[in-house]
């Protein structure tokens, strides 16, 4: 069987609920499942719940605390660095797991922030492939990865509580 790149992409909320949602149908029917987080602090809910799956593996990578725009440049360039280093040791992780499905969630921001090189991505991802299928979220995604995504799905948002103020809630978009 042939694998699929999977990428969700746009404005819109629902990217990583998408790919946690592919990611439990993997689960249900026995595969392994591998997530990994660019771009976020690690601690989200669906990373709790999908803790708690014996085929599942959550690849403890760079966090990041707030938003870059935020960062110092001695910030920024640690960052860089920590989300280089963690693509790296995803590498050897996807190699040593070898899950049937894998999430790598905001890969596609973090090159577009220059968190990530995009031949890093690549990498990633053609290792990914040759294991099973690769699904990659992102606000914004090289236009390399959009051409070549086997499933483009591209979220739009129309309307959303935080442009009135509303912050971040658990259990909803975190």
């Amino acid at each position: 069987m042939e694998h699929k790149l999977h990428l969700y992409t746009g404005d819109g909320k629902g990217k990583t609920t998408a790919a946690m949602g592919l990611a439990l149908r993997g689960l249900g029917h026995g595969q392994r499942v591998l997530v990994a987080q660019f771009v976020k602090d690690g601690q989200s809910g669906e990373l709790n719940a999908l803790r708690t799956f014996g085929n599942a593996y959550v690849f403890d990578g760079a966090k990041l605390e707030g938003f870059t725009w935020q960062l110092s440049p001695e910030e920024l360039e640690a960052a860089k660095a920590a989300h280089r280093r963690s693509a790296g040791e995803l590498l050897d992780r996807l190699n040593a797991e070898k899950p049937q499905l894998m999430i790598f969630d905001e890969l596609a921001m973090a090159v577009q922030l220059g968190l990530v090189e995009e031949e890093t991505m690549w990498q990633l991802i053609r290792t990914g492939l040759s294991l099973g299928e690769v699904v990659v979220t992102g606000y914004s995604a090289p236009q390399s990865l959009r051409e070549q995504a086997d499933y483009l799905s591209e979220i739009r948002k129309l309307r959303h509580p935080y442009d009135q103020g509303l912050e971040a809630r658990p259990g909803v978009e975190w």
